[in-house]
């Protein structure tokens, strides 16, 4: 018979992760623009859990988003200041500070960040080259990637879940928002990777 499943996290219901308290209010918008890879996934993902936790959050499924009505509808609100979370050359780095003088007062920060693997991020970047427009934004890690689950192809790279918890890090530290409950997003990681690793050993002590 198969388990129950939760409908917004799409876990087991014995083991749904969905916030318990309200989500979490930001001034900051955050836009997950996640590959099919990632959205057709049964297990939550982690940027899922993201935007459970946060009330000013959305997930845009896609690969070209040049034309996808959501996407053009917040970058053409003039009330809105649009980036693109994307490290690399030419980025501005949200942790030196500098980035606090490119965002007026009256607008909105709308931070667009890709939610798929590294090869599938650059076909989103690929089909969607209107992204390419965007003011780009990265921050300095303060710690490593806490995946223990599964490997990193690189010490800088997080998980979308980390990225988030991150941004907002840099965000606050540069007095542009107000991250109210910095355990928050990092807990539930945390128990995502606990029970997947509960179900691991009782597997392999089931044996064959």
């Amino acid at each position: 018979m198969p388990r129950e499943v939760c409908l917004r996290c799409r876990r087991p219901k014995s083991s749904c992760l969905c916030p318990s308290e309200p989500p979490m209010e930001t001034r900051t918008r955050i836009v997950l623009l996640m590959h099919p890879k990632e959205w057709r996934r049964t297990k939550c993902t982690t940027g899922r859990l993201a935007c459970l936790n946060l009330r000013n959050s959305e997930i845009i499924s896609g690969i070209g988003f040049d034309d996808h009505p959501r996407v053009r509808a917040l970058l053409d609100d003039s009330a809105n200041l649009p980036v693109l979370l994307y490290p690399g050359e030419g980025a501005m780095n949200i942790s030196d500070g500098g980035f606090r003088l490119a965002v007026p007062d009256d607008k909105r920060l709308v931070v667009f960040l890709v939610d798929a693997t590294w090869a599938c991020s650059r076909s989103v970047l690929r089909e969607s080259p209107g992204l390419h427009g965007l003011p780009r934004v990265m921050f300095t890690p303060r710690e490593r990637s806490r995946w223990i689950i599964k490997r990193q192809p690189a010490d800088y790279c997080l998980s979308t879940i980390e990225s988030v918890h991150e941004l907002l890090l840099a965000l606050e530290e540069a007095g542009l928002d107000r991250y109210p409950d910095k355990k928050r997003l990092l807990d539930v990681f945390e128990r995502m990777q606990a029970y997947q690793i509960e179900r691991s050993s009782r597997a392999a002590a089931a044996g064959p």
